[in-house]
């Protein structure tokens, strides 16, 4: 298959795992604002928690570079994938994609033939929008499905690949398709069913499916704060339920809230979608979410514990990233009840964190709590579990 110049704008999660999978066979240039992270490129070192990336990093022969200044890499680009965070600003109720737009202009100022591709994730009808206000129609979204921490894995063995374009245009038409093709071509996995639609639809199934993911999250905790309430075993209960074929024993480990990086913020934005359009259960997915934390607060408290221990601020097993973790509701709520809170973090560095003690020895940590919260058990705490306040009934996220 040809060589193409791919630029990527963005080296976090995404942006990192699509350099390293389509350097693989293109020769592509990673461009960020961070000198920490295009020096760790340079190096080959992963500048994110990654552990495929950072083996593939080390081991493979890659066409890869990084650097600040984009200009180069952009004017010589076939391809330029924009994979710049869009955090949701809660006063817009809406993904805030300046930094989409900024990095779009930048690279139309440099060319104008190179494909823009948007893999960061935007509101439905973002691509459609930016498409009219500036006759461009070289632009194509393609949504990514990745775990942070396994994005490369997750590129590597793709659920699926979908790139949304304007479908009635030949050439857009087959931008698409040779762009799906290099995703492919750098896979591991190649029985991959491959999408083209129009990039509202394509935007589409990134918020719905994540919002699917929250409202099954959402399902099991609330099955599991009626059981607990009740004096009844979730476990046996889901599963059960888990038995019927059509509705299977995956992600029904009942926590304190879905949170993590995607899914608090892509429900609230499909929610801001729907401002216009009936309904009750896509709206209910972000309140259930808000109602879970409230519940499970007034369970900790309910012992009047002294002192309240945080075990781990992340949210899942073997994770040192806690952007948006469900625990940080808990411990908000906490806050305003009055606890007397310490917390358990070995990813932290300071002494504080929100204006409560961080402890490092776990020992110790153990000793000062009267009870202990941890969103996921672990063997640390194996000998105090008659502290532990969990609803980790499966051991895994």
């Amino acid at each position: 298959m040809k060589r193409y110049n791919i630029a990527v704008a963005g080296i976090g999660y995404v942006g990192l795992s699509n350099a390293v999978l389509l350097a693989q066979n293109n020769d592509v240039t990673a461009v960020d604002i961070s000198t920490a992270k295009v020096d760790a490129i340079n190096a080959r070192k992963a500048p994110v928690r990654d552990k495929e990336a950072s083996e593939y990093l080390a081991e493979k022969e890659l066409s890869l570079n990084a650097v600040l200044d984009g200009t180069k890499a952009y004017s010589e680009a076939d391809y330029v994938i924009i994979s710049t965070p869009t955090n949701y600003d809660e006063n817009k109720n809406f993904f805030d994609t300046s930094s989409v737009e900024t990095v779009y202009k930048l690279v139309r100022q440099c060319s104008k033939t190179a494909c823009i591709v948007i893999k960061s994730t935007v509101p439905i009808g973002f691509t459609e929008g930016i498409r009219k206000r500036t006759g461009d129609k070289n632009i194509i979204f393609s949504p990514e499905f990745l775990r942070e921490g396994r994005a490369l894995y997750d590129n590597l063995y793709p659920s699926r690949i979908i790139v949304g374009t304007d479908t009635s245009d030949p050439d857009q038409l087959e931008k698409a398709k040779v762009f799906a093709d290099l995703l492919l071509e750098g896979a591991e996995k190649k029985d991959v069913p491959v999408m083209i639609m129009n990039p509202t639809e394509a935007e589409s199934v990134k918020l719905f499916a994540n919002t699917y993911l929250a409202l099954r999250v959402s399902f099991f905790n609330e099955l599991d704060t009626y059981a607990e309430m009740k004096g009844l075993n979730s476990k046996n209960i889901i599963d059960g339920i888990g038995l019927d074929p059509r509705i299977g024993s995956h992600y029904n480990n009942p926590s304190f809230g879905y949170g993590g990086y995607c899914l608090p913020k892509d429900t609230k934005q499909l929610v801001a979608n729907y401002a216009d359009i009936p309904n009750e259960l896509i709206s209910a997915i972000v309140t259930a979410n808000a109602t879970r934390k409230e519940y499970i607060t007034d369970r900790i408290m309910d012992s009047n514990p002294k002192t309240v221990g945080i075990y781990r601020l992340t949210m899942k097993l073997n994770a040192d990233n806690f952007r948006y973790s469900a625990v940080l509701g808990i411990l908000k709520r906490l806050e305003s009840r009055g606890a007397e809170i310490v917390i358990y973090e070995p990813a932290l560095k300071d002494e504080t964190f929100s204006g409560h003690r961080v402890i490092n020895d776990v020992e110790e940590f153990k000793k000062l709590s009267d009870v202990i919260v941890a969103n996921r058990m672990n063997s640390d705490l194996s000998d105090v579990k008659y502290k532990v306040y969990t609803r980790d009934i499966f051991s895994r996220d």
